[in-house]
């Protein structure tokens, strides 16, 4: 297994440059951290991220790929058997109860109002409080893993898979306005300069947001890079 070293201005920026070099997407390469850089004071004392990377052996990537297909498969099956009304008043007393037990070690009164989309097996829940913003966090992270803990308790409790998704003061639809336009203008970047643009680290929802703002696009194409949490889309001429 051959490795080589790559540099950038992060960690993610250098698996990039390892991805266009090997030609392959980071989900097929294998790297070490030799130096995760440092941007230093004022630009004074700053140095690259340094990695060493190889590309993974094929035989091992066909097996991960080959599970991943069957794990979303089996994902798919439960996620298309909507809830009955029972279940779904059982799944709202266990999100109450677990979100007024997080909220209440953060010192917060909440109040949750529910709507079940049936068609897409949803259980849509709004806070309705005062400092909502401590909810929400930085750029969403704290909503983010507050919904990722309730869907596994709610998940834990029913018969049936359920998705959970938790919103507050319409902070969800403002978000994705908010990279819908930001997708758009590096577009409009990478098709003037004709580099490729790497957006910041993003989790797999956003992602998916930048993707499909672009996905209709003629002269810009969109991928992943780099590994969670590093993750990210970059975008490139077509």
């Amino acid at each position: 297994m051959e490795y080589k070293e790559f540099t950038g201005k992060d960690i993610a920026e250098a698996l990039t440059n390892a991805s266009v070099s090997f030609g392959v997407t980071s989900d097929c390469i294998s790297f070490d951290v030799i130096d995760k850089g440092s941007t230093g004071l004022l630009g004074i004392g700053s140095r690259y991220a340094v990695i060493r990377a190889s590309i993974i052996d094929e035989n091992e990537t066909a097996t991960d790929s080959d599970n991943s297909i069957e794990e979303e498969k089996v994902v798919e099956d439960d996620v298309n058997d909507s809830l009955d009304s029972d279940a779904v008043s059982y799944a709202e007393d266990v999100c109450t109860e677990f979100i007024n037990g997080i909220c209440k070690e953060m010192n917060i009164d909440v109040k949750e109002v529910y709507f079940y989309d049936e068609m897409n097996n949803t259980l849509n829940v709004e806070l309705v409080g005062d400092d909502m913003g401590v909810i929400i966090g930085k750029r969403g992270q704290t909503l983010d893993s507050l919904q990722y803990l309730t869907s596994l308790a709610v998940n834990r409790k029913t018969e049936k898979y359920v998705h959970v998704r938790i919103d507050t003061e319409n902070y969800r639809d403002r978000r994705r306005k908010t990279l819908e336009n930001l997708a758009h203008n590096v577009a409009y970047k990478v098709n003037k300069t004709e580099k490729p643009v790497a957006l910041e680290s993003m989790n797999s929802y956003e992602r998916r947001i930048i993707h499909a703002a672009l996905s209709n696009d003629p002269h810009v194409a969109t991928h992943s890079e780099g590994e969670d949490p590093y993750r990210h889309v970059v975008v490139t001429l077509k």
